[in-house]
């Protein structure tokens, strides 16, 4: 598949948002993370460890890092996630790298407070990421690979075994203090992905009225590869028999759902609920 058919206005919009998110995400590790000497999940708290001990910057510790990772996206996953998790990991390491500066402008002194917000502007960077189909790279990348191959494994599992190994490494290197500190900022990163979109960790029930429910039932089952019931009901207020589409999807795939419905009918109303303990094909056994 050719690039110029990711090229248009929506795609547009969804790689500027990817290089923003990156950027919030480094403000929050350069004037907040790495003021507290503090670690953040994944690729990049193995680049801050690495800062931490050689003084080399973290930018360029994400992005070799990153290389072989991207390879195996490129082998594994499809062109569009390939190239919006290219987009998103480059604009990591570069907006570490010029916002490194900023790390001397940080007037508080406050490990607390420099976790906190820390943490918040770094899950709120990542956030902004995901909700435009593109990631940051690193973890992301083996986590999609994992999922796409063992769709019934708990990837949450994987990220905080990571993260764990992470931090236990900062407490051995540092000292505990910094470690629980760490936690800390960890968690308001998840805290602050779950808010941005709409809750990452939990799946979606998606109710959807719609005039042309044939199409997008399809259209569902093809591009997202999942189940959809029609569900009968009857417009009050019209007396209308009409078929309502319900589905149950991941927190990554909502916005690709949002987007194939909106193309098919502008006018189609769709409801959106948190459901946990989601048991059958495709979700937990």
């Amino acid at each position: 598949m050719e690039l110029k058919e990711y090229i248009n206005k929506k795609s547009f919009k969804n790689i500027i948002f990817i290089i923003l998110g990156p950027l919030v995400s480094a403000i929050g590790i350069n004037m907040f993370i790495i003021n507290a000497k503090l670690l953040s999940g994944g690729v990049s708290g193995v680049a801050l460890i690495v800062e931490y001990l050689f003084n080399i910057p973290s930018g360029y510790i994400v992005l070799i890092m990153n290389i072989p990772l991207l390879y195996l996206s490129y082998k594994k996953m499809s062109p569009r996630f390939t190239i919006y998790t290219l987009i998103g990991s480059i604009s990591l390491s570069v907006m570490l790298i010029l916002t490194r500066p900023l790390k001397q402008y940080t007037a508080i002194d406050d490990p607390l407070l420099l976790c906190l917000y820390g943490g918040i502007l770094n899950g709120a960077g990542v956030g902004i990421c995901f909700s435009n189909h593109g990631s940051t790279g690193g973890l992301d990348i083996v986590s999609s690979v994992i999922k796409k191959k063992y769709d019934n494994l708990d990837i949450g599992k994987i990220s905080f075994i990571v993260n764990v190994l992470i931090v236990t490494a900062g407490a051995f290197i540092f000292d505990i203090r910094k470690a629980l500190y760490t936690l800390v900022s960890m968690y308001l990163t998840a805290y602050m992905i779950d808010k941005v979109v709409k809750g990452f960790d939990r799946d979606k029930l998606i109710l959807i009225i719609t005039e042309e429910e044939q199409l997008v039932s399809e259209a569902i089952m093809s591009n997202l590869r999942r189940g959809v019931t029609f569900l009968y009901g009857e417009g009050a207020y019209t007396n209308k028999s009409r078929r309502v589409l319900y589905c149950v999807v991941p927190l990554a795939q909502l916005p690709q759902l949002k987007q194939i419905v909106k193309e098919i009918d502008e006018k189609s109303f769709i409801s959106i609920l948190d459901v946990s303990e989601v048991e059958g094909k495709g979700f937990r056994k």
